[in-house]
């Protein structure tokens, strides 16, 4: 029980589109993600998904519409929908994510982006 300095845990890493957990509430884990670029489009069918951007500017695609996150918002992306985050002009964004342990990174999509294991830092 002490405090997580998020900037001083994002400075641990560089890789972008790997999340690393430093946190766990229950069944949810906390992680942290750096974004650069685009991901691949994807949906968890069983899991919410919590998106909160830390720095930067994400840009979230839906089939239907693209939805932009500034620092200091979050955006909820319910079980089930298909969506695709990015970013735009090469700028890299940081984000912290909250969702089931279960979730799997690129849900119910394979890509060379997806990942398996998140790094506990």
């Amino acid at each position: 029980m002490k405090p997580i300095n998020l900037l001083k845990k994002h400075a641990e890493f560089t890789k972008q589109w790997h999340p690393h957990q430093i946190a766990m509430v229950d069944d949810m884990q906390v992680l942290l993600a750096k974004l650069q670029g685009e991901f691949v489009w994807h949906a968890h069918e069983k899991e919410d998904e919590l998106f909160q951007v830390l720095k930067g500017t994400l840009y979230v695609q839906f089939r239907d519409r693209t939805e932009v996150v500034r620092e200091g918002e979050i955006i909820v992306v319910p079980k089930g929908v298909e969506h695709n985050p990015m970013t735009k002009d090469n700028e890299e964004v940081q984000v912290l994510l909250f969702e089931k342990a279960t979730t799997a990174h690129t849900g119910n999509v394979t890509h060379e982006k997806t990942q398996t294991d998140y790094p506990k830092i």
